[in-house]
């Protein structure tokens, strides 16, 4: 029993090689189901099996899962999502010596360009794929929304130039996403608790996400971790830099920011209390500054178009769960004062040596309000599950996969879900208490010593 993880964890890592390698695509979703059901599972199990481990041996076994998890997503090229086509033509736009902000993948100005990446252009053939589309010239290309430009922030743009010098194909994007969803676990293993951090090493979103459709929201989950665990540290400098170079890969970092500042309003302001977001600021402005300078206001790309398209300003409409209580048009805003709620609780009430804690509130919070329908978004909820322990906020990126299957109209039942799981999670630990309701630490020094009971700090999130 006490390393029944181990075959546990084999049969994850079996079920997600399968997974990848013949488990359907986006084109033909289906299999998905089963598999994906089954995945889940089995993380389940072997995270649950992980505590009767060894305290010895916990460690080394969550690395090497979350080694195998993630090079199980370098089995198979893309197979529910092409943005990693993307990703590699805005690396080789810049290798060329093009701002990447400047043009559109199918405009005239790149034509030579095109006919030397025929893996993004695959000449001839039907152009059938459910990764394939057509230009406005009629070529063929894997490349999405090949008529606008691109909506990557700056850093980003910095990992996709990166990944051209490396080799600048789909699978160097893969197993860049593997770098990093690895290097997370090791940030999230200094905490030294090991159970906690398999709830990122081993969660099959990490392979199929972070990995096999390498999405740059894992290095933007990288910085953010780093920017908290140095946070907890008071050093509020490095960790607001870390975190506006988290919000220039993909913004959404940027929600991670009342939780660096958890308790700032309870009580009095200091000159050091504007250290951490004027880092963060001037870290983000920095990294946009060589691009605003070669392509002015066209470095936002396509993102207000995106914003559009995606229903966040219209249809198909978004913050589906606050749309049962308020009309379309409203939802937004009320959406928005939800969210400003829940920010000022963190930033009263949060607990500045857990800053991940209120990150994790505001962060799943935002999702569960928006109803995204990528789940990839949601790996940052991933990571500070991995910090933080409350395994129930993975109900999340669940609820966003299986939209993302699914269809829009599924939004509301299936973020109503997790809401519920959420909630219940809570309730949990009010009822069962911290240490009942959540996973252990993973060694006895991080236990409160026996003998007296934890002092109660006013004005801080309860542990």
């Amino acid at each position: 029993m006490r390393l029944a993880v181990v075959p546990a964890l084999i049969a994850l890592v079996a079920a997600l090689a399968r997974t990848v390698t013949g488990g359907g695509t986006l084109g033909h979703p289906r299999p998905l189901y089963g598999w994906y059901a089954a995945d889940l599972a089995l993380f389940a199990l072997a995270v649950a099996l992980l505590r009767h481990a060894p305290r010895r041996h916990r460690t080394a076994l969550v690395l090497a899962g979350a080694a195998a998890v993630a090079a199980t997503g370098l089995l198979a090229p893309p197979r529910t999502s092409d943005d990693a086509y993307r990703y590699v033509w805005d690396g080789r736009v810049q290798a060329a010596g093009v701002p990447p902000y400047r043009y559109a993948p199918d405009d005239p100005a790149l034509a030579g360009l095109r006919a030397a990446s025929p893996d993004l252009f695959p000449p001839g053939g039907p152009c059938t794929g459910w990764d394939e589309r057509r230009t406005a010239a009629g070529t063929c290309t894997h490349i999405n929304r090949p008529a606008v430009h691109t909506v990557y922030p700056p850093l980003a743009q910095g990992w996709f130039r990166g990944l051209a010098a490396a080799g600048g194909g789909v699978r160097a994007a893969q197993a860049g996403g593997a770098l990093l969803a690895v290097a997370t676990t090791g940030l999230l293993l200094l905490r030294r608790r090991p159970v906690h951090a398999a709830l990122w090493g081993w969660f099959p979103g990490v392979a199929l996400w972070a990995v096999g459709d390498a999405h740059v929201d894992t290095l933007g989950a990288l910085l953010m971790t780093a920017a908290l665990l140095l946070t907890a540290r008071r050093r509020p400098v490095a960790g607001g830099a870390l975190l506006g170079a988290a919000a220039a890969v993909k913004l959404l970092p940027g929600l991670a920011l009342p939780g660096a500042m958890s308790g700032v309003l309870a009580r009095r302001p200091a000159p050091r209390d504007l250290l951490l977001p004027a880092a963060a600021a001037g870290a983000f402005l920095l990294a946009y500054l060589p691009y605003v300078l070669a392509s002015g206001t066209g470095v936002l790309g396509y993102l207000p178009g995106y914003l559009q398209e995606e229903g966040y300003e219209g249809e198909p409409a978004r913050f589906g769960l606050v749309r049962l209580l308020l009309p379309g048009a409203a939802a937004p805003y009320g959406a928005a004062v939800l969210l400003l709620a829940v920010v000022l609780h963190v930033l009263r009430r949060g607990d500045p040596a857990r800053p991940w804690a209120g990150a994790l509130l505001v962060t799943g919070t935002a999702l569960l309000l928006a109803t995204p329908g990528y789940p990839w978004y949601a790996l940052l909820v991933v990571a500070l599950v991995g910090l933080d322990g409350r395994w129930e906020w993975l109900a999340v990126p669940a609820a966003g996969q299986a939209v993302y299957l699914l269809g829009g109209d599924t939004q509301q039942a299936c973020y109503g879900v997790a809401a519920a799981v959420v909630l219940t999670g809570v309730l949990l630990r009010r009822l069962l208490g911290p240490g009942r309701a959540v996973v252990p630490p993973a060694s006895g020094a991080e236990r409160r010593p026996t003998g007296r009971p934890a002092r109660r700090t006013r004005g801080r999130l309860s542990r």
